[in-house]
């Protein structure tokens, strides 16, 4: 069949079996990249919206801020963040280096700059009547905000799959700050990276499979929940 026939089905195998390796790296990418996502929604949503809403001097810089972080290169939030956690860092003394908190914490200051400005642009691109006719009928700014809000959910949920696309498959920061350590905070992506240059290429096939599985489903969930929310003819 051939080397790569070969590793293909050793793949499917590993993936059917129930592997114990490929098991927990899985659950670990969706347990530090669920905990991300869910961080970085609950930062770049209202973000996204507070400037989607708001006029002010210095916006536009911030926007530029903001469309410039979200091509942060991953190896240098790890090195910032590798700085802050090390022994010798102001948070050295929590303990966080090499641990599933801090991949969590450098994939959410990866996926929040995704979200807001994903956000930000569903809300300029919505109806600005929305907002308008919700204080006419005397709802409160937070009110009208959350009706907005409601409005452009389609575009809410792509920028949150956006952002958990963004971290699930990221390795710099997860090798930099979680160290890859076996059964603790290797990955998926960092798996790859490992048994790939240990020449197990089977085991790395079988572990992408698993990355574009998810991504998969990610979408289809998106093209239900978006085909739902469509008003029939």
């Amino acid at each position: 069949m051939g080397y790569l026939g070969d590793s293909l089905l050793t793949a499917f195998e590993l993936i059917l079996g129930l592997d114990r390796e490929v098991r927990i790296a899985v659950w670990t990418s969706l347990y530090t990249s669920s905990c991300a996502i869910v961080i970085a929604a609950l930062f770049g949503v209202p973000a996204g919206l507070w400037l989607g809403l708001k006029r002010f001097h210095g916006r536009q810089l911030l926007v530029a801020l903001l469309n410039t972080m979200m091509a942060l290169p991953t190896v240098v939030v790890g090195l910032v963040l590798f700085g802050l956690f090390s022994r010798q860092g102001p948070l050295g003394p929590l303990g966080l280096l090499f641990t599933p908190l801090a991949m969590i914490a450098g994939q959410t200051v990866l996926a929040a700059p995704i979200v807001a400005n994903l956000v930000l642009a569903a809300v300029t691109g919505a109806d600005s009547r929305i907002i308008n006719t919700a204080l006419t009928l005397g709802a409160s700014r937070l009110q009208a905000a959350i009706k907005l809000l409601s409005e452009v959910r389609f575009g809410v949920m792509a920028a949150v799959i956006a952002g958990f696309g963004r971290v699930i498959a990221e390795v710099g920061v997860a090798m930099m700050l979680g160290g890859n350590i076996l059964h603790y905070t290797r990955n998926i992506p960092t798996a790859i990276a490992l048994e790939t240059s240990k020449g197990e290429f089977a085991q790395g096939i079988a572990l992408g499979m698993v990355l574009l599985i998810m991504a998969f489903l990610l979408n289809g969930l998106l093209q239900v929940v978006q085909g739902k929310g469509r008003p029939t003819a």
